[in-house]
C-alpha cells in the first residue's frame, strides 16, 4: 500500500485509506519549516506522496523543490493568503478550494493539468439529530471577534437589530444546528466556506451570502438553500421573516440541501476525486519535471517566501530556521 505523509490540516485525509493509501498524518509539527528528513521521520518511512493541508500558516516545508516523491498543496485560505499561488508553483499538484482563484494559480505558473478545484465539503459524520427542540429561529455559529473579523461583527450586530431573535453561538455546530429553524452563514471575505456544507450536511435550512467560487453551480437557490446579497442585513431580516412563517418550505429546502450533500459533497467524495486524479497521473514524470527546474523554483519562488516568513517572527528560533531554509536547508541528503 502506498503511503501519503499528510501534514498540517487533516481535512479528508483519513478517507484516502479506502483508495489504496496508508495515511501518516502529522498535525502537530515539531517546528516550522520541516525538511525532508523530518517529513520522513513523521511518516515512519519514505512516503510515496507528501500533502500539505492548508492550516493558514507560513510555508511549512523546506527543501520542497528537491523532494524525491510527488508533492501536493491543498489551498483553502487563498482569500486571506495572497502568496498561496506563488507557493503552489513549487508543488507537483495543487487542490484549490476557491474556484474564482483558479485563474490566479494558473497565472502564477501552476499548469492546468496540475491544478484541480476541490470545493469545501461536509464531514461524513455530519447529519440531522432528530428530536432536538428548534429553540433558535435564526442561528449563527462561529467566532465573532471585532478585532479579527470586524466586518462579521458589524454585520451580525446589524442583523440582530433588525431581527432581535438572532442567536450567535460557538461550540459543537452539529448539536447547535439541530436546534435551529434557519442557519445563517456569513463570509467576511467572500469565500465559499465550510459552513455552507456543514449546515446543509446537518439537514438544516441555510441562508448564506450569494458568493461566487462555484456556489450557484453546486446548490440551487430556493430549492436547496437561500441566499442574500453579501453584507445586506435588511435582506437577511426580510428573508428570515418569510422562512420562519413557512416551516414547510424550510423543511423541504433543508431536505433537498441534505440530499445534495449526500450525493456529492461529503469528505468521502473529495477523497474519491483525489484518489482518482492521483491514479490517472504519471507521478514519477511530474517529480522528474520539478527536479529539472529545482534551482529556479528555489531561487524565484521558495527563497523569497522563506525570507519573508523569517521577517514575520521577531523572536525565537523561527527566523533562523526560515533563514536556514533560504540557504537551502531541508533538502534530501545528497541533493
Amino acid at each position: 500500500m502506498r503511503t501519503v505523509a499528510w501534514l498540517g490540516n487533516p481535512f479528508f485525509c483519513s478517507k484516502l485509506e479506502a483508495h489504496g493509501w496508508r495515511v501518516a498524518f502529522a498535525g502537530r509539527l515539531p517546528h516550522l519549516p520541516l525538511g525532508w528528513d523530518e517529513v520522513v521521520a513523521l511518516a515512519g518511512g519514505t512516503p510515496d506522496l507528501v500533502v500539505l493541508g492548508d492550516s493558514s500558516a507560513p510555508p511549512l516545508l523546506a527543501g520542497l523543490e528537491r523532494y524525491p516523491c510527488p508533492t501536493l498543496f491543498y489551498s483553502v485560505d487563498s482569500h486571506i493568503h495572497a502568496w498561496h499561488p506563488l507557493y503552489a508553483r513549487a508543488f507537483d499538484l495543487v487542490l484549490a478550494s476557491l474556484a474564482d482563484h483558479l485563474p490566479g494559480f494558473r497565472a502564477a505558473g501552476v499548469a492546468e493539468d496540475r491544478l484541480r478545484w476541490s470545493p469545501p465539503y461536509a464531514r461524513d459524520e455530519d447529519g440531522p439529530l432528530p428530536g432536538s427542540p428548534r429553540e433558535f429561529g435564526l442561528l449563527f455559529v462561529g467566532s465573532v471577534n471585532p478585532v479579527t473579523s470586524p466586518g462579521r461583527a458589524d454585520f451580525l450586530a446589524q442583523v440582530g437589530r433588525l431581527h432581535p431573535g438572532l442567536a450567535v453561538r460557538q461550540g459543537a455546530y452539529r448539536e447547535l444546528y439541530a436546534r435551529a429553524r434557519v442557519v445563517l452563514n456569513e463570509a467576511e471575505r467572500g469565500d465559499l466556506n465550510f459552513r455552507v456544507f456543514e449546515a446543509l450536511g446537518c439537514g438544516v435550512c441555510l441562508l448564506t451570502p450569494r458568493v461566487g467560487h462555484g456556489l450557484a453551480g453546486l446548490f440551487a437557490e430556493g430549492r436547496e438553500l437561500f441566499t442574500y446579497p453579501p453584507g445586506d442585513a435588511r435582506a437577511v431580516a426580510a428573508k428570515t421573516r418569510v422562512l420562519l412563517r413557512n416551516p414547510d418550505l424550510c423543511a423541504r429546502t433543508a431536505a433537498a440541501g441534505l440530499a445534495a450533500v449526500d450525493a456529492g459533497h461529503r469528505a468521502r467524495h473529495r477523497a474519491q476525486a483525489l484518489g482518482r486524479w492521483l491514479d490517472s497521473l504519471d507521478l514519477p514524470a511530474l517529480v522528474a519535471a520539478r527536479l529539472a527546474r529545482a534551482d529556479s523554483l528555489f531561487r524565484e519562488t521558495l527563497r523569497p517566501l522563506y525570507l519573508h516568513a523569517a521577517e514575520g517572527y521577531p523572536a525565537g528560533d523561527m527566523p533562523q530556521r526560515y533563514l536556514a531554509a533560504a540557504r537551502g536547508a531541508g533538502r534530501p541528503s545528497g541533493s
